[in-house]
């Protein structure tokens, strides 16, 4: 693979705020919903927050397949990562990601019952720019 589109794999990833959080219901439709991007650092490993209580987290509680698909609208370039997510409902995992101003989400702080962490795990990442797609292993990015 080119090392060019490994860099714009990562810049794509590290520069979105916004993330699509695909999931699959119970009757085994995908769901995709736009979520806040917590965490910036690792191409393998994605962190976003959300209410315990949510269906989304309810779905993942009961099938871990997931997808996550950044994108720059701009240049018409988007990143699908294939993966699994872990609903995390531990302090640290919850502190790791908590900013100031999130307790407008979760009164009661980094140990609110209703908050918790999706740690989406990637397998592989589908890339397309300039009319082309390529699908690699995230361990070669």
């Amino acid at each position: 693979m080119n090392d060019d589109v490994k860099k714009e794999i990562r810049a794509l990833r590290k520069n979105q705020e916004v993330a699509y959080v695909g999931s699959v219901n119970g009757e085994g439709f995908p769901q995709i919903k736009a979520m806040f991007v917590a965490e910036h650092e690792d191409i393998k490993v994605h962190y976003f927050s959300t209410n315990t209580s949510s269906e989304r987290a309810a779905q993942f509680l009961k099938n871990s397949k997931a997808s996550v698909y950044y994108c720059d609208e701009k240049n018409f370039k988007g990143a699908l990562f294939t993966g699994t997510i872990e609903v995390c409902t531990d302090h640290d995992t919850k502190a790791m990601i908590w900013h100031e101003g999130d307790e407008m989400y979760y009164p009661k702080g980094v140990d609110d019952e209703d908050y918790c962490v999706f740690k989406f795990t990637a397998k592989s990442v589908n890339y397309y720019h300039a009319l082309s797609t390529v699908t690699i292993s995230v361990d070669e990015i």
